[in-house]
């Protein structure tokens, strides 16, 4: 098979040997396969893949065709279309997938859409109602709301019956995160509007550490802030008195390096809260662009650059 390789801090495609799955795993044709920041992360050795998944594929999301399954397989056949979130190896034509991770890809949702749902919605959907507890009414605050994770976490929040304001630095996208449910979209850089569109119940931080301090301020009694996202740093200075004050909890999390019935539970709540919502038209995966598998370093680099509404997605010439 052909696949995107990390080779001394560089993108190659090479060739690789095809993967056999295991007794509980399919094996996917890729058709498409989602960039995310953990990935530029990876191609700097920063972020190494946990054991069991390859070392030198990149990409934890991807939408395919089964091609064969493992004997203890039930769910799924071959020629079915499913889409999943993985450890590591997504960027590729030949995947694995555990069967408890793989979700059915709905009619309503293009394979090049399916290819950057599971890792943006997953993500936000934990954040939000597994981490932070999320109920209508609450106020929620999203940082860089422009991303993947983002625009998958302003449509959840909103058709969960909260009212959301978020965060977008360029102006130029605020019109395009209002139209996916954001009462009030911000300028990341201005404290007088956070102060004055808080407090926030529940604030999702994506961005890092360079706006924490001010964003605690603006808590509610018993507010809670998910940092799911430090790509603008990930070091700040923490007065405790504020979470004192405000009987509030910082939680943190990431997806990848979670046992394999953790990622089966994510999935689970993903296939009964989410997918019936995807299903009915009520969410939606904005695609920034998409690039050929080959196109990779591209691709990358147009990840890198910022400024997008939305996902990067690698094709293959399957899809």
């Amino acid at each position: 098979m052909r696949a995107v390789t990390i080779d001394d801090g560089k993108l190659v495609i090479a060739d690789r040997p095809d993967p056999s799955p295991s007794s509980t795993e399919l094996l996917v044709a890729v058709e498409a396969a989602g960039i995310n920041a953990a990935d530029l992360l990876q191609k700097r050795g920063r972020y190494p893949a946990p054991p069991g998944s390859p070392a030198d594929i990149p990409g934890l999301e991807l939408a395919g065709t089964v091609v064969s399954a493992g004997e203890r397989v039930s769910r799924f056949v071959p020629g079915e279309k499913v889409m999943a979130v993985v450890a590591g190896g997504a960027q590729a034509e030949l995947a694995l997938v555990e069967e408890s991770h793989a979700l059915a890809v709905p009619g309503s949702l293009g394979i090049q859409e399916a290819g950057g749902f599971p890792e943006a919605f997953s993500t936000a959907h934990d954040a939000l109602f597994t981490q932070c507890g999320l109920i209508p009414g609450d106020r929620v605050l999203i940082t860089g709301a422009a991303g993947g994770v983002g625009c998958a976490a302003v449509q959840l929040a909103a058709r969960a019956g909260a009212v959301v304001v978020a965060s977008v630095r360029r102006a130029e996208l605020h019109s395009a995160v209002s139209d996916l449910g954001a009462e009030v979209v911000i300028q990341p850089d201005s404290p007088e509007e956070l102060a004055k569109h808080g407090p926030f119940d529940i604030i999702l931080e994506l961005v890092g550490a360079p706006r924490m301090a001010e964003e605690l301020e603006v808590l509610a009694i018993g507010g809670r802030v998910a940092v799911i996202g430090v790509g603008a740093g990930a070091r700040m200075e923490l007065d405790l008195r504020s979470l004192m004050s405000h009987r509030s909890k910082i939680l943190a999390a990431t997806l990848r390096a979670r046992s394999v019935l953790e990622k089966a539970a994510v999935a689970s709540a993903v296939s009964h809260q989410v997918l019936p919502l995807v299903e009915r038209g009520d969410l939606r995966v904005p695609i920034a662009a998409t690039y050929n598998l080959e196109e990779a370093a591209l691709a990358y680099e147009r990840f890198a650059q910022g400024g997008k509404l939305g996902k990067i997605v690698l094709t293959t010439s399957t899809s």
